[in-house]
């Protein structure tokens, strides 16, 4: 056991310090200390007293050369807010232990080149870098996330900016996962390793790496509230690599998304404009609707042919066809329809397609403006 407190005097004006294969029984305090010559903790076992539950205070702390925690054991909350790393983090291996609560409390910290989180590290608590700054690398590669309880955030990393974000842990994420507001150049992950909640509202990122698209798409709607923003981000990603396809589909299940969230009358018109239309996105399924409607009027109309409303010489020769055309299209186009009435079961189905007519004609012209206007 040594005395964590002499250690921070030591600390404040230090160039290094070396506790690698330390046994502490305390917490290990290190606030605003400033190291030029990097941080030794390798192998280190800290156990924080069950009353503060904090392993290492190290609030402010700056280290210049790197900072180096491969295999320690820090039973109790970490704390690294507002630290600044200038030669990297590497905690492989690391184990972190605050079950329920802070396992990693690394807010608003700065950490340039690597920061290691990987290579069987495990936090068993919640890992808090929101606000972070990292120029090089994150990488959670075949580590262990697991906040202790499915309610608590496993890793907190929203508004967090990084060039590569490498979230690929040995098993699945226990636990929630933030990522909202942070801007990523580059994020590489898989659908193996994604918790059931998954927050992106607000994330920027520049390039993906891992999963089909049909993963991507309930990598977006993990999110327990809807948002536009994961959709329209991904929509642009597709676009961006020259998906053309993928990215309409992005807009449609975006929509189809949004659907839930509307009343009655607004999921309503909601599935209508996407069976007819695809909310603009799919308008040859317009014209699918119409010739299935138009075969079937033309069939009707042959069996069942309407009565002249006019004067023997006035009325023109009747078509079966053409005559369900004047009935589907709004406007009175071939003079069939102001020529003969149908009588009977027939009637009803001529009724059927004026308001089908009228009912894609809508459809289509509000797809279509929802496309060139989306917002």
């Amino acid at each position: 056991m040594q005395n964590a407190r002499l250690r921070r005097r030591r600390a404040a004006r230090g160039r290094l310090l070396s506790l690698s294969d330390s046994q502490i029984d305390g917490t290990l305090s290190l606030t605003r200390a400033q190291l030029s010559g990097g941080l030794r903790l390798n192998a280190t076992c800290v156990n924080a007293p069950a009353e503060d539950r904090l392993a290492v205070f190290a609030g402010g702390l700056v280290v210049d050369v790197g900072c180096f925690a491969r295999g320690a054991v820090l039973t109790g909350g970490v704390r690294l807010t507002g630290a600044r790393m200038n030669g990297g983090l590497f905690m492989e291996g690391a184990k972190l232990v605050n079950p329920g609560r802070i396992a990693l409390d690394a807010q608003s910290m700065v950490v340039e080149d690597t920061a290691e989180f990987s290579q069987g590290f495990s936090a068993f608590g919640t890992v808090r870098i929101r606000n972070a700054r990292f120029t090089g690398i994150v990488s959670f590669s075949r580590a262990f996330l697991d906040s202790g309880d499915p309610a608590r955030m496993a890793l907190h990393a929203s508004h967090m900016t990084a060039d590569e974000l490498l979230l690929w842990p040995e098993e699945r994420i226990k636990g929630r996962v933030s990522l909202s507001y942070s801007r990523v150049s580059l994020v590489m992950d898989h659908p193996d390793i994604w918790p059931d909640e998954l927050y992106l509202n607000g994330l920027v990122y520049e390039t993906l790496r891992g999963g089909e698209f049909k993963d991507r798409l309930s990598w977006v709607s993990r999110d327990p509230e809807f948002h536009l923003q994961p959709f329209e981000q991904l929509a642009t990603w597709y676009h961006s690599v020259g998906h053309d396809d993928l990215a309409r589909k992005v807009q449609l299940a975006k929509l189809r998304a949004r659907r839930r969230s509307l009343n009655p009358v607004g999921k309503g018109w909601n599935t209508l404009l996407d069976w007819t239309v695809g909310y603009g996105y799919r308008p040859w399924l317009a014209f699918a609707w119409f010739g299935v409607l138009l075969v079937a009027g033309t069939v009707v109309f042959s069996l069942d042919r309407p009565t002249p409303i006019k004067q023997p010489a006035e009325v023109p020769r009747f078509h079966a066809l053409v005559y369900s055309l004047d009935l589907l299209i709004p406007i009175d186009t071939f003079g069939q329809q102001q020529a003969f009435d149908p009588s009977g079961w027939s009637r009803w189905v001529a009724y059927g397609l004026v308001a089908a007519g009228w009912v894609l004609a809508t459809a289509l012209i509000a797809g279509v403006t929802r496309v060139l206007r989306p917002n």
